[in-house]
């Protein structure tokens, strides 16, 4: 039938179909859908490939006849040329598709998502910290696409961190980006890693220890009340980390102080450390104020204890030792715990260590626990501690136990 406005006007789809296709003898390819609703629609039909191919043009009452036959022209000018305009129409849906969730997920959202879905089953002072370093590093981006985030934003933002001296925080910040953008290509949510092989500058190797004399200041300057204080004492006394530390809970502790039992999800390493407390540990936590209703040995206004920048820079003014981080405790103890002439097996033990003499196929066949060892040689770092700050000889009846085998 040669289409004409009249003709498509009075064109009715017969009672016992849901629509009929109605070609027209001027415009090869162009056709009117005519449904049982009484919808009327051009379209352009072609083969390509071996294949039946259909393009909609849109609604009889809202294009002219003129109108469709131009269009239907030129898509079979397109397939003439080898082009598929039905694929091309598709694709160009599936983009703007894309652009459009690309768009919606914003890099607060995504890091939003990265934290409630992968990093659930994380330490929790992992995710936050993983989280709140991207959040304040990217900052003026956390309302833009996360697909819009592009390598030069981030070289850029990762190098002002390393001006300021913040080299260790930048290599931080680029691993934790670099993870959450992986997490989200896996998911299929991003399509491009901006963190990834960023020219970041190396991060020295802390190798501080603080001398006696040092220790024995810190000590003294952390006399006065406050959880800091106490966190600072039993961090030099356990060697153990920071956030273990604050995050002390009153029923890791057996009712006679003798022992602490750091359970897997809030160690570093997801292992279960059960740390042998000196006496001057135990010493620290019969002095230290059970609060009603808190379950944390050292609570903060919301949670454990966080205000360790303000709280530091003071304890360095007050005890004039400088150039050291709360880390460096760690070292310190495992270089106290090596004059004493400790095991290094032990030490790493004591430190709930997994690499070094711990790692690949010895751990995987080394079971020892060395939890004698590892009490005997708490108990004489204890000692040390106090002889060092008392300026006194430690005394001889506490000794570690440096050889048995596995």
């Amino acid at each position: 039938m040669k289409l004409t406005q009249r003709r498509i006007e009075a064109l009715e789809c017969p009672a016992e179909k849901k629509d009929i296709l109605v070609f027209d003898d001027e415009q090869k390819g162009l056709g009117v859908r005519i449904t049982a609703g009484g919808g009327k629609t051009f379209l352009a039909q072609y083969a390509f490939g071996g294949q039946k191919r259909r393009v909609p043009l849109g609604s009889c009452s809202a294009i002219s006849l003129a109108k469709a036959r131009e269009a239907a022209r030129a898509i079979l000018g397109a397939v003439a040329h080898g082009r598929d305009p039905a694929a091309e129409r598709k694709e160009k849906a599936r983009e703007a598709t894309r652009k459009a969730t690309h768009d919606a997920l914003t890099l607060g959202a995504l890091l939003e998502q990265w934290h409630a879905l992968r990093l659930a089953d994380k330490r929790p002072s992992y995710a936050a910290e993983a989280v709140r370093a991207v959040r304040h590093a990217f900052g003026k981006h956390l309302n833009a696409p996360a697909a819009g985030l592009d390598r030069k934003a981030v070289v850029r933002v990762l190098d002002g961190l390393t001006k300021e001296g913040k080299v260790a925080l930048a290599s931080r910040t680029a691993a934790y980006g670099r993870a959450c953008y992986q997490w989200a290509i896996k998911r299929g949510a991003l399509e491009a890693n901006p963190f990834v092989n960023l020219p970041l500058a190396p991060v020295g190797k802390r190798e501080r220890v603080l001398s006696d004399d040092e220790l024995r200041t810190v000590w003294k300057a952390t006399e006065g009340p406050g959880p800091f204080n106490v966190i600072v004492r039993m961090l030099i006394l356990t060697g153990q980390r920071r956030e273990e530390v604050a995050g002390m809970a009153w029923n890791e502790i057996c009712p006679d102080l003798s022992t602490w039992t750091i359970p897997a999800n809030r160690a570093k390493n997801g292992a279960v450390n059960i740390v042998s407390l000196s006496p001057q540990a135990q010493a620290i936590l019969r002095a230290t104020l059970r609060l009603a209703g808190s379950a944390l040995v050292f609570p903060g206004l919301r949670g454990p204890f966080n205000g360790f920048s303000k709280a530091k820079a003071a304890l360095d003014k007050a005890s004039g030792v400088n150039d050291w981080r709360l880390h460096d405790l760690r070292r310190t103890m495992a270089t106290g715990l090596q004059k004493l002439g400790v095991r290094l097996e032990v030490t790493e033990a004591v430190l709930n260590h997994v690499s070094g003499s711990r790692a690949g196929i010895v751990g995987v066949y080394q079971r020892h626990s060395w939890s004698e060892e590892k009490r005997a040689a708490l108990m004489a770092w204890g000692e040390r501690v106090a002889a060092i700050v008392e300026e006194r000889e430690a005394a001889g009846n506490v000794t570690p136990l440096r050889a048995r085998s596995a």
